[in-house]
C-alpha cells in the first residue's frame, strides 16, 4: 500500500502547519463534548483517583479532586479554543510564540511524553483484560491482550479524528461508556458502605496541595495535543463549552470513583483493577475497556502530529503506524509502576508553557495569527533565528517556579502558581510586542 493510499483510507487528512479550511470543520459542540467526555473517563483517569488515598481522607481527596478538575479543565477548554481560533495542530499553534525553531522543543517532548502515556494506557487495558479473563475464563494472556489494544488503538489512530468521533463516538461508542459507568457507579453504592469510607481517616501521606497538582495533572496532559482535534471545531465558542462540560464531568466523576473503589479496596491503586472487574460481574469494566482504546488513540495520533511538525517530510498516517508499534513494544517489555511523578512531571513542564501560550494568544496576539509566517525564518514569527528567547526564559521561570513550590511548599499546590508565574513573566517580556497588536 502506498503513502497516498495510507492517506486516503484514513479520510481527509492536513499537514499540522496547514489551518483546516473552514469547510472541513465539521466539529459542534455535541463533538466536542462526546470526545472530550470520552477522553475524560478511563481506567487511568480511576488509577489516579486511587493514587489519593488512603493518603488523604475520602472527604479532603473529592474536595482536591473538585478543585483540581476545575483549575484544569478551564486551562484545557481555553488551549482547544486556540485549535478553533488557527485552525493549526497543537504543536504548530506554538511557533507564533516560541518561534519557528522553538517550538520544536515542546513538540519534541510532547511526543516523548505521548508515546509514554500511550504505552500505559496500553499496559492499563492489558492488566483489565487480563483481570476480567481470568475471573470469568481462569484464563491468562498478557501478550496477546497487549498486541491486541497495540493493534486497535493505532488502526484508530491511522483514521483520524474525523472519523473516529463521527464514525464510532457520536453512533454508539458513547452510549457504551456511558452504561459502563453508571453500572460501575451503581455497584459501588450497592456493595459498599460509602459512609463508612468517608469516615476513615488518612493516613497524611499526601499533601493536600500535591493531591490537586495530581488531579490537574490529568487534563494539562491533554493541552499539548487538545488543538489536534479542536483545530476541526467550526466555532471557539462550541469549543469551549464542548470541551468544559464533557472533560470536566468525566474528569470528576472517574477520580472520584477510582478514590472510593481504591479506598475499599484497601488503599491505593494495586488493588484497583480487581476490585472494579468485580463490579457488575465485570461487564461495566469491560465496556469502560473497549472505550479506553480512544485514549491510546489520542495518544499515538497526536505523537504522530506533533512529529509532523519539525519532521514535515513524515506523513501523520505513517507515523501514526510507527509509534502504535512503538507503544506496544514499551508496553510488552516495560512493567506498570506507579506513575505518579511522571504526572507531576508532566504538569511542571507544560502548565508554565500553556501559562506563555495562553498569555500569548488571548493578550498579546488577541486571538490573531498569521498563517503565512509560521515556516517563514524572516517573518514574524522568526525572532532571533527562530527563536524567542523571552518566551523561553518566561518558561523557564515558571518551570522553576513549580519545583521551588512543590519542595518548599508542597500544601500550597505548584501549578497553578506556575502557570501564573509563566504567563505574567511572558506579559512582562513582551511588552513592545503587545502594543504592536494594539
Amino acid at each position: 500500500m502506498t503513502q497516498e493510499s495510507l492517506a486516503s483510507d484514513a479520510g481527509p487528512t492536513y499537514a499540522p502547519l496547514v489551518p483546516v479550511p473552514d469547510a472541513r470543520r465539521e466539529f459542534r459542540t455535541g463533538d466536542a463534548f462526546a470526545l472530550w467526555f470520552s477522553l475524560g473517563i478511563g481506567l487511568l483517569v480511576a488509577q489516579a483517583g486511587a493514587l489519593l488515598v488512603p493518603g488523604l481522607a475520602l472527604p479532603h481527596a473529592l474536595i482536591a479532586i473538585a478543585i483540581g478538575s476545575v483549575i484544569g479543565v478551564v486551562l484545557l477548554a481555553l488551549a482547544g479554543v486556540i485549535g478553533t481560533d488557527t485552525g493549526l495542530a497543537a504543536m504548530s499553534s506554538l511557533r507564533p510564540t516560541l518561534g519557528v525553531r522553538g517550538a520544536s522543543v515542546p513538540a519534541v517532548i510532547n511526543a516523548v511524553q505521548l508515546v509514554g502515556w500511550g504505552a500505559f494506557e496500553i499496559i492499563v487495558m492489558r492488566d483489565s483484560a487480563e483481570a476480567l479473563a481470568k475471573q470469568a475464563f481462569n484464563l491468562s494472556m498478557p501478550l496477546v491482550w497487549t498486541l491486541l489494544f497495540g493493534l486497535l488503538a493505532t488502526l484508530l489512530a491511522i483514521s483520524g479524528p474525523l472519523s473516529f468521533v463521527r464514525r464510532f463516538l457520536r453512533t454508539w461508542g458513547i452510549w457504551l461508556l456511558l452504561a459502563g459507568a453508571v453500572w460501575l457507579t451503581w455497584s459501588l453504592l450497592a456493595q459498599h458502605d460509602l459512609g463508612a469510607l468517608m469516615r476513615r481517616p488518612g493516613t497524611g501521606e499526601m499533601p493536600f496541595g500535591s493531591a490537586i497538582d495530581l488531579v490537574v495533572a490529568m487534563p494539562l496532559s491533554w493541552l499539548p495535543l487538545i488543538a489536534d482535534y479542536t483545530r476541526f471545531g467550526r466555532r471557539a465558542g462550541e469549543t469551549f463549552r464542548g470541551t468544559l462540560l464533557g472533560y470536566g464531568i468525566a474528569n470528576l466523576w472517574f477520580y472520584a470513583l477510582g478514590a472510593v473503589y481504591g479506598l475499599a479496596a484497601g488503599g491505593g491503586d494495586a488493588l484497583l483493577t480487581t476490585a472494579l472487574a468485580k463490579a457488575g460481574g465485570g461487564l461495566a469494566l469491560l465496556l469502560v475497556l473497549i472505550d479506553e482504546i480512544d485514549n491510546a488513540f489520542a495518544d499515538i495520533h497526536s505523537a504522530a502530529v506533533s512529529t509532523g511538525t519539525f519532521w514535515t517530510r513524515g506523513s501523520v498516517p505513517w507515523l501514526s503506524a510507527a509509534f502504535g508499534a512503538l507503544c506496544t513494544l514499551i508496553a510488552i517489555v516495560v512493567p506498570m509502576a506507579r506513575y505518579e511523578n511522571f504526572l507531576l512531571l508532566i504538569g511542571s513542564v507544560f502548565a508554565p508553557l500553556f501559562g506563555v501560550v495562553l498569555a500569548d494568544h488571548f493578550i498579546v496576539r488577541r486571538r490573531r495569527i498569521d498563517a503565512a509566517a509560521l515556516a517563514d525564518l524572516r517573518g514574524t514569527y522568526g525572532f532571533s533565528g527562530g527563536w524567542h528567547v523571552g518566551a523561553f526564559f518566561a518558561w523557564a521561570l515558571g518551570i522553576a517556579a513549580y519545583h521551588m513550590l512543590n519542595q518548599w511548599l508542597p500544601n500550597v499546590g505548584a501549578t497553578l502558581p506556575a502557570l501564573v508565574v509563566g504567563g505574567v513573566c511572558y506579559l512582562l517580556i513582551a511588552g513592545r510586542r503587545r502594543a504592536a497588536y494594539a
